[in-house]
């Protein structure tokens, strides 16, 4: 079956955004008085946690702390806002190729969907200030971390996306920058290309359809699209 649409995650993937999630984490520590401070070797540990409420509550346990919900919701929540604030001033620019694929399959005909476990007001401040304009105007649909009741590497993100495209998973091609990614678009079916991000490189992507650098002239008439 030919393809029809093209999923893509979004940290890591369509942008290289993690650095500028660390840098909000740790504003927001720092706003709430706590001592925390997540540096690089630690955030690419916390990472493999997915889901930013869940980080926290992790990183919490490990210290042998136990947050209740109210403090995780409000430094989420102002986690949110520094990285809003950060992107709006260029914290993060879409990866090479990104922006010409995006074009091209638009172009063509494709529809266009995101899968990820990162926070929907995070996309849609992602899109806007990289796009220029708002995500329904360039995606079909986005499945965001708040809409699914499992996380990566579960594949329900991608499970919606497709319910959401009506589309079957040969008719897609999916983006990922991680092994849990890869393992949540694997299982919901999905022939999947890897582009390993800055926290993502070196781990194991078995099962991936391709493993690339970059999106740098990519051609989707080479993975059947």
């Amino acid at each position: 079956m030919k393809r029809e649409a093209l999923i893509f995650d979004v940290d890591g993937t369509l942008a290289e955004t993690e650095e500028v999630h660390r840098a909000a984490f740790n504003a927001a520590f720092t706003d709430a008085g706590l001592a925390w401070r997540w540096d690089v070797p630690l955030y690419g540990a916390l990472l493999k946690v997915t889901g930013g409420k869940e980080r926290l509550r992790h990183y919490a346990a490990l210290q042998g702390e136990h947050p209740d919900d109210g403090l995780v919701q409000a430094l989420h929540a102002a986690k949110n806002r520094h990285y809003g604030v950060m992107m709006r001033e260029g914290g993060a620019h879409l990866r090479p190729g990104v922006a010409d694929l995006v074009a091209t399959a638009k172009a063509s005909g494709y529809r266009l969907a995101i899968a990820t476990t990162t926070s929907r007001v995070n996309v849609e401040v992602l899109i806007d200030a990289t796009w220029g304009r708002p995500g329904r105007g360039l995606f079909a649909a986005i499945i965001a971390g708040e809409d699914v009741p499992r996380k990566k590497p579960a594949p329900d993100a991608y499970l919606q996306a497709l319910a959401a495209l009506h589309l079957p998973a040969s008719a897609c091609l999916a983006f990922e920058d991680s092994c849990n990614g890869l393992q949540a678009a694997r299982a919901a079916g999905l022939a999947t290309i890897v582009t390993p991000g800055l926290y993502t490189a070196g781990e194991d992507f078995a099962g991936a359809t391709a493993i690339l650098p970059d999106l740098s002239g990519f051609q989707l008439a080479a993975y059947g699209a």
